[in-house]
């Protein structure tokens, strides 16, 4: 049986249409696919059945999907969540990942590149289609901060952050290139397998977002640091700008 037959997706969006096509397509593909069209109908078949991702449109009425995406995370439910946006809409887009989506894809959109957004999330996630490398088993240790590639969490002190499965992918690329300055072009490639787009801000949310888990003052980072006009760079040793 196929790897694909035992990961359940659920998409949620009041587009009837939509829905049809997204279910036959990903259905198509080897993934056990649900449908819903709005929050109430989500949570009664999540109460049913356990699913891998969400495909969650962000606009849609009653309680769209910014705020279901705020209800899951305060709920303490870490499913990745892909939100489908209307093109064009940034600022959407970046509220999205600071309430905690793992991705964005900005309609219209072709299905192959869903399914491809559907692979690196859950790739990054853990639920790894046929063929995906293992991660390293591998620790690594900073000031108060321990972060486990295998088990995927981050530890601060002894307590354990909550990570999306994208600001994880984000800070394994920076920890994995000690003091070597990244673009944000780079790290888009090697977080998410895709490039980043002229307007496109994920990377600077998703780094804003951790150093607000890693730093003692975030505004002031050391470990997570920006190279202006270009990146950033991970110093361990939490060393001032020169």
């Amino acid at each position: 049986m196929n790897e694909q037959q035992h990961q359940h997706i659920l998409v949620v969006d009041d587009d009837a249409r939509l829905r049809d096509l997204l279910t036959r397509y990903l259905g198509e593909q080897g993934f056990t696919v649900k449908a819903a069209a709005d929050g109430q109908q989500m949570d009664k078949l999540r109460s049913r059945e356990h699913y891998h991702l969400i495909v969650l449109d962000l606009m849609m009425p009653g309680e769209d999907g910014l705020t279901i995406c705020r209800r899951l995370r305060g709920q303490g439910d870490r499913t990745p969540i892909i939100m489908l946006t209307a093109k064009g809409d940034e600022i959407d887009r970046i509220v999205g990942l600071e309430m905690g989506a793992d991705d964005y894809l900005p309609k219209p959109f072709n299905p192959r590149e869903l399914l491809a957004r559907i692979h690196a999330v859950l790739r990054r996630q853990g639920s790894r289609p046929p063929g995906a490398p293992e991660d390293d088993q591998e620790k690594i240790t900073f000031g108060n901060i321990e972060v486990d590639l295998a088990a995927r969490t981050l530890t601060r002190g002894n307590e354990l952050q909550s990570l999306t499965t994208g600001e994880f992918a984000v800070l394994k690329v920076l920890l994995q290139h000690p003091r070597q300055p990244l673009s944000r072009d780079k790290l888009m490639t090697l977080a998410r397998g895709r490039e980043q787009g002229p307007f496109d801000r994920a990377i600077d949310v998703q780094v804003s977002r951790l150093r607000k888990l890693i730093e003692a003052d975030p505004a002031q980072p050391r470990y997570l640091q920006t190279v202006w006009g270009f990146g950033y760079v991970f110093v361990p040793d939490g060393a001032a700008k020169e």
